[in-house]
Protein backbone atom coordinates (compact mmCIF):
# COMPACT_ATOMS: atom_id res chain seq x y z
CA UNK A 1 0.00 0.00 0.00
CA UNK A 2 2.75 2.33 1.06
CA UNK A 3 4.54 1.70 -2.33
CA UNK A 4 1.39 2.79 -4.05
CA UNK A 5 1.04 5.73 -2.40
CA UNK A 6 4.91 6.60 -3.18
CA UNK A 7 4.25 6.00 -6.94
CA UNK A 8 1.37 7.62 -6.95
CA UNK A 9 2.78 10.94 -5.78
CA UNK A 10 5.74 10.74 -7.82
CA UNK A 11 3.89 10.05 -11.06
CA UNK A 12 1.65 13.21 -9.64
CA UNK A 13 4.32 15.74 -9.36
CA UNK A 14 6.14 13.98 -12.56
CA UNK A 15 3.24 15.03 -14.52
CA UNK A 16 2.82 18.57 -12.76
CA UNK A 17 6.23 19.72 -13.49
CA UNK A 18 6.85 17.43 -16.21
CA UNK A 19 8.22 20.94 -18.27
CA UNK A 20 10.38 21.81 -16.15
CA UNK A 21 11.79 17.79 -15.45
CA UNK A 22 12.24 17.79 -19.12
CA UNK A 23 14.62 20.86 -19.29
CA UNK A 24 16.68 19.45 -16.18
CA UNK A 25 17.22 16.15 -18.07
CA UNK A 26 18.24 17.68 -21.46
CA UNK A 27 20.19 20.41 -20.01
CA UNK A 28 22.12 17.34 -18.19
CA UNK A 29 22.27 14.81 -21.17
CA UNK A 30 23.87 18.36 -22.79
CA UNK A 31 26.32 18.15 -19.60
CA UNK A 32 27.04 15.11 -20.06
CA UNK A 33 27.22 15.28 -24.03
CA UNK A 34 29.35 18.58 -24.00
CA UNK A 35 32.17 16.22 -22.43
CA UNK A 36 32.10 13.33 -25.78
CA UNK A 37 31.87 16.76 -27.82
CA UNK A 38 35.35 17.94 -26.34
CA UNK A 39 37.34 14.41 -26.63
CA UNK A 40 36.35 14.62 -30.29
CA UNK A 41 37.28 18.11 -30.96
CA UNK A 42 40.66 17.53 -29.21
CA UNK A 43 41.02 14.61 -31.32
CA UNK A 44 40.47 16.11 -34.46
CA UNK A 45 42.19 19.44 -34.25
CA UNK A 46 45.14 17.40 -32.43
CA UNK A 47 45.31 15.37 -36.26
CA UNK A 48 44.91 18.72 -37.99
CA UNK A 49 47.72 20.51 -35.50
CA UNK A 50 45.97 23.33 -34.91
CA UNK A 51 46.74 23.49 -31.42
CA UNK A 52 45.99 27.06 -30.76
CA UNK A 53 42.02 26.14 -30.66
CA UNK A 54 42.64 23.28 -27.88
CA UNK A 55 42.39 26.07 -25.09
CA UNK A 56 39.00 27.69 -26.54
CA UNK A 57 37.45 24.30 -27.03
CA UNK A 58 38.36 23.28 -23.32
CA UNK A 59 37.20 26.71 -21.80
CA UNK A 60 33.44 26.35 -23.83
CA UNK A 61 33.62 22.88 -22.58
CA UNK A 62 33.66 24.11 -19.18
CA UNK A 63 31.41 26.91 -20.14
CA UNK A 64 28.59 24.77 -21.18
CA UNK A 65 29.04 22.19 -18.24
CA UNK A 66 28.51 24.62 -15.83
CA UNK A 67 26.18 26.75 -17.59
CA UNK A 68 23.87 23.67 -17.32
CA UNK A 69 24.35 22.13 -14.25
CA UNK A 70 23.57 25.82 -12.67
CA UNK A 71 20.55 26.33 -14.33
CA UNK A 72 19.52 22.75 -12.99
CA UNK A 73 20.24 23.32 -9.91
CA UNK A 74 18.16 26.92 -10.25
CA UNK A 75 15.53 24.69 -12.21
CA UNK A 76 15.24 22.42 -8.94
CA UNK A 77 15.13 24.93 -6.38
CA UNK A 78 12.50 27.08 -8.25
CA UNK A 79 10.22 23.36 -8.03
CA UNK A 80 10.31 23.28 -4.33
CA UNK A 81 9.66 26.43 -4.02
CA UNK A 82 7.17 27.04 -6.11
CA UNK A 83 4.47 26.63 -3.65
CA UNK A 84 5.49 29.68 -1.27
CA UNK A 85 4.18 32.46 -4.13
CA UNK A 86 1.34 31.42 -4.13
CA UNK A 87 0.55 31.29 -0.82
CA UNK A 88 1.98 34.88 0.35
CA UNK A 89 -0.31 35.89 -3.01
CA UNK A 90 -3.36 34.09 -1.51
CA UNK A 91 -2.63 35.58 1.97
CA UNK A 92 -2.13 39.28 0.47
CA UNK A 93 -5.62 38.93 -1.08
CA UNK A 94 -7.28 37.78 1.87
CA UNK A 95 -6.00 40.88 3.62
CA UNK A 96 -7.59 43.36 0.68
CA UNK A 97 -10.75 41.36 1.68
CA UNK A 98 -10.71 41.85 4.99
CA UNK A 99 -9.37 45.07 4.98
CA UNK A 100 -12.59 46.48 3.18
CA UNK A 101 -14.65 44.27 6.16
CA UNK A 102 -13.05 46.05 8.92
CA UNK A 103 -13.56 49.61 9.75
CA UNK A 104 -11.06 51.78 8.33
CA UNK A 105 -8.40 53.57 10.34
CA UNK A 106 -9.65 56.94 9.37
CA UNK A 107 -12.82 56.32 10.32
CA UNK A 108 -12.48 54.99 13.73
CA UNK A 109 -15.03 56.48 15.51
CA UNK A 110 -17.42 55.46 12.53
CA UNK A 111 -19.62 52.25 13.87
CA UNK A 112 -19.59 51.33 9.97
CA UNK A 113 -16.58 49.51 7.97
CA UNK A 114 -16.40 50.63 4.91
CA UNK A 115 -17.85 47.70 2.68
CA UNK A 116 -21.12 48.61 5.31
CA UNK A 117 -20.74 52.51 4.31
CA UNK A 118 -20.96 52.04 0.64
CA UNK A 119 -23.84 49.32 1.32
CA UNK A 120 -25.78 51.49 3.10
CA UNK A 121 -25.26 54.39 0.13
CA UNK A 122 -26.79 51.69 -2.61
CA UNK A 123 -30.05 52.51 -3.74
CA UNK A 124 -31.69 49.10 -3.20
CA UNK A 125 -34.80 48.79 -5.46
CA UNK A 126 -37.08 45.28 -5.92
CA UNK A 127 -39.19 44.25 -8.38
CA UNK A 128 -42.25 45.76 -7.31
CA UNK A 129 -40.35 49.00 -7.68
CA UNK A 130 -38.90 48.64 -10.86
CA UNK A 131 -42.45 47.78 -11.92
CA UNK A 132 -43.83 50.72 -10.84
CA UNK A 133 -41.17 53.18 -12.35
CA UNK A 134 -42.46 51.85 -15.75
Amino acid sequence: MLKQIKSALFWYYLYKFRKKVILIAFLLILAISANAIYSDVVEYLTLKEKLEFLEIALISKWVIIIFSILSSIAITVSIFSIFKPKEEKLKGQAYQKNNDILPSKENKNSKFSKREEEFLKKDLKSKADLLVER
